[in-house]
């Protein structure tokens, strides 16, 4: 892809890449292979949270998101505030240099416009919010792209979100709650799709299921303790659900079955090493997945998956392995029913050991049928996102092929 001037189109990625959470990494593996098949001579960097690891795994230049390097580590000494302070102010003109440099910014994936985890507005919804208003104010067309979005309560973090959304040249959500809730909070969505989440755009690997007796139990766990309206309980709500998950395993292990454990971001170790100490069997083992890729050939092995995080339920879905969600915000619902297994979800803030594993036999006796219903979810999904792929050049570049040049 060259623009009018023949000179390649400039492509920036943006987000929290890099960090240490799979689904944002595999949102951007999705991304890159649309960019790569359909616009392979495309110049692409990024500006993550992790440029390191981005350039490491992906091959493409990759700057630091923030100027403060301890940008998401808690500030208690003045020196350290201060400097919080002085990379809000410095975040403004680095952010505006680097979208000035491209003809097209997309922040792929993710769930961008939603605090359904705990989230400060000053952390990343004031790093979009600088991204979308330098594309506005400099002419570069900044797209969020299959993102997820819901309702949000703080008003600071709701005018950030609300506002980034408004600046974006182009939006899609990943399910049709986020766009109403965007709606809701006073953007204009008529022009807005819906899309599958953009990780249903990876490579599938063969299914790997053991046949004949009883297989492996994949189990996603995630340091959850809550969202951001669960601040003062959220030690509760984390106890909750680690008490309730390990009586969960306990159960299986009495059966005589396999457990693995799966992580989906760097935090979730101490899940993970928590069950381990409680449940003392060879039976329970852990993996440590670099890669939705990793996740999704582990999955593909097991008879049936348990998992809280969101892109853990995708890699289960897109593999056909029946799954039942642990969830803990709206859009994981709104997942599971999209793909035909809205019945097989359970509170991740309300974990009733009993009722899970009534939950998981019901889910592993009905096996069979689930996985002829999400082939054909599946097939559905990868249809759409072909369809918003091409959405995506006719919005993203002009129809002759070549972006327009700004005046660098």
């Amino acid at each position: 892809m060259t623009s009018a001037d023949g000179t390649p189109v400039r492509v920036g990625l943006f987000g929290l890449l890099g960090s240490g959470n799979l689904g944002n990494d595999g949102s951007l593996e999705a991304l890159l292979g649309y960019l790569r098949a359909e616009h392979p001579e495309a110049v692409v960097d990024a500006l993550c949270g992790g440029p390191e690891a981005v350039t490491a795994r992906f091959g493409i230049p990759a700057t630091r998101l923030h100027w403060n390097r301890a940008e998401y580590r808690t500030a208690s000494r003045a020196g350290a505030i201060a400097a919080k302070g002085l990379g809000k102010l410095v975040d403004v003109f680095r952010t505006a240099a680097w979208v000035r440099r491209h003809d097209v910014v997309i922040v792929p994936g993710m769930g961008v416009l939603e605090a359904t985890l705990p989230l400060r507005p000053w952390g990343f919804p004031y790093a979009l919010f600088l991204l979308c208003a330098s594309g506005r104010l400099l002419g570069t067309r900044v797209a969020l792209v299959s993102v997820g979005a819901a309702e949000i309560g703080d008003r600071p973090t709701r005018a950030l979100v609300r506002w980034s959304a408004r600046l974006a040249a182009y939006r899609s959500y990943r399910d049709a709650q986020s766009r109403a809730a965007m709606r809701a909070m006073g953007v204009d969505t008529a022009r807005d799709e819906v899309y599958p989440d953009l990780a249903f755009a990876l490579p599938t690997p063969p299914a790997g299921a053991p046949a004949g007796a009883p297989g492996p139990v994949c189990l996603g766990v995630m340091d959850f303790h809550g969202g951001n309206d669960d601040r003062d309980r959220a030690e509760e709500i984390h106890r909750r659900y680690l008490d309730g998950t390990i009586t969960f395993v306990r159960a299986l292990v009495a059966e005589g079955r396999p457990v693995r454990l799966l992580t989906g971001d760097r935090c979730d170790r101490s899940v993970v090493a928590a069950i381990l100490d409680a449940v003392d069997s060879p039976l329970v083992t852990a993996a440590e997945p670099a890669s939705l890729a990793d996740l999704m050939n582990e999955m593909a092995a097991a008879d049936s998956v348990v998992a809280v995080r969101y892109h853990n339920l995708i890699c289960a879905l897109k593999t056909g392995t029946p799954v039942l969600a642990l969830c803990y915000a709206a859009k994981s619902d709104a997942l599971m029913d999209r793909m035909g297994l809205g019945a097989y979800c359970h509170p991740a803030r309300e974990v009733d050991p009993d009722r899970l594993l009534e939950q998981f036999r019901d889910l592993e006796k009905n096996a069979a049928e689930l996985r002829g219903t999400l082939t054909e979810r599946n097939r559905i999904a990868a249809e759409q996102l072909a369809h918003q792929f091409t959405a995506l050049t006719t919005n993203l570049f002009p129809a002759d092929g070549h972006a327009q040049r700004k005046a660098p």
